[in-house]
């Protein structure tokens, strides 16, 4: 038998309390979820249950996967990280062609074939994490490279940029550069060109916002709320505090949310942590908040622990997704950042999202209950040797 057929069958023990974590999240979304999404859903589809089922749905699809992502091992996925990139930078082209593309709130970010919509973004994060941490492994320590390194990570970011604001969907790609960034952290890059990059992106982000009227004003309710009460560009932020503040410590209760009646704007997606709020009170945010905060700390340690450089950046990939773009939604939700648009992972109502999301940490579970392997020497694949990093097993500068 193969080193590869044994490496699938051995039994495995994966990291419990991160399973436990990732579980609460989803029960705890759908209850969430069945009330922010009953009005919408019986005024939208002519039942209050259309959304929640809907999820439901991917919910099992999304654990299905995890269970297979879970059985393969992790090497597997550098044989298929460049044609997964090409897949996602090709389906981010098929969504701006007409017929093809499906267009809401202004944004074309989702692909219609037949009764299945599918948004391409989210299948980006995903391949990004899989394509750098392959990409970064190779270079070794040619990432500290300003040629070698640097340039080919940028020219990927920008053309992913250009793509992806060709939607445009900003809140994706802060979340994408965030996952790309902390990637590049970990696998050795040099200070000087982290901060390089950083600098840039905030003059990029900053001319993206001057050039878009829209995006100007959410900046603008973001520094001042108040002042922007009666405005539409305010409105979502307004209803959404006004939510979280009704909550109090313990909330209206369970299905009693008044926003959720078309008061608030994406109740079920985007600001679906004000409903917790406004039901829940302070005491359901707070415990939302730590079991991201658990999520990333078991995620860290998984990575933290894991000897090989590859599925060190794979760990690192999926739990800087998860957690920081649950940082965004609830920063958002609380008006301490403009309103990007980004779900809440494992809650927010989204096929795409909540499959590749759960899948994703299938991943994750498989490299936990393979922290401690001395793998650096193995390549069931093909190609060079794995090669570790300058400082990567450390963590210094």
């Amino acid at each position: 038998m193969s080193d590869l057929r044994r490496n699938y069958l051995r039994k495995r023990s994966p990291n419990f309390n991160l399973f436990v974590v990732i579980v609460l999240l989803v029960i705890f979304g759908i209850i969430f979820l069945s009330s922010a999404s009953s009005v919408i859903s019986f005024q939208e589809y002519g039942d209050s249950r259309y959304m929640f089922l809907k999820q439901v749905v991917g919910i099992v699809m999304g654990f299905g996967l995890m269970g297979a992502f879970y059985k393969i091992d992790v090497r597997y996925w550098k044989r298929i990280a460049f044609p997964l990139m090409v897949v996602s930078l090709v389906a981010l082209v098929a969504v701006l062609i007409p017929h093809l593309g499906v267009e809401h709130g202004g944004a074309k970010r989702w692909i219609d074939i037949g009764p299945i919509q599918l948004q391409p973004s989210e299948f980006l994060k995903f391949s990004t994490i899989i394509y750098l941490a392959s990409l970064f492994e190779k270079k070794g320590q040619d990432v500290r490279d300003a040629i070698n390194g640097l340039l080919p990570f940028v020219g990927l970011i920008v053309v992913m940029a250009a793509l992806v604001m060709a939607q445009p969907d900003l809140g994706t790609l802060i979340v994408i550069v965030a996952i790309a960034g902390s990637m590049y952290f970990v696998s050795g890059a040099k200070a000087s060109h982290l901060l390089g990059i950083g600098i840039t992106g905030l003059a990029g982000l900053g001319i993206l916002v001057k050039v878009s009227p829209y995006r100007m004003q959410r900046f603008l309710v973001f520094l001042n709320p108040s002042a922007y009460t009666n405005h539409a560009v305010g409105y979502q932020t307004q209803q959404a505090l006004i939510a979280i503040g009704s909550g109090g410590l313990i909330g209206r209760g369970f299905g009693q949310s008044l926003q959720k009646y078309r008061y608030l704007p994406e109740a079920s997606t985007d600001s679906i942590f004000a409903i917790i709020g406004e039901e829940r009170g302070l005491i359901g945010t707070v415990g939302i908040c730590l079991l991201f905060a658990a999520f990333g700390f078991i995620g860290y340690q998984i990575a933290k622990n894991t000897k090989d450089v590859y599925t060190r950046l794979i760990a690192v990939g999926i739990t800087s997704w998860i957690v920081f773009q649950a940082v965004l939604n609830i920063c958002a939700a609380l008006s301490l950042v403009p309103l990007t648009g980004v779900t809440l992972p494992f809650i927010s109502f989204g096929g795409t999202s909540i499959v590749l999301t759960i899948a994703s940490c299938g991943i994750l579970l498989n490299i936990s209950s393979n922290t401690g392997e001395r793998t650096t020497n193995e390549n069931n694949f093909g190609g060079r040797r794995n090669r570790r990093p300058r400082y990567a097993a450390t963590g210094r500068r």
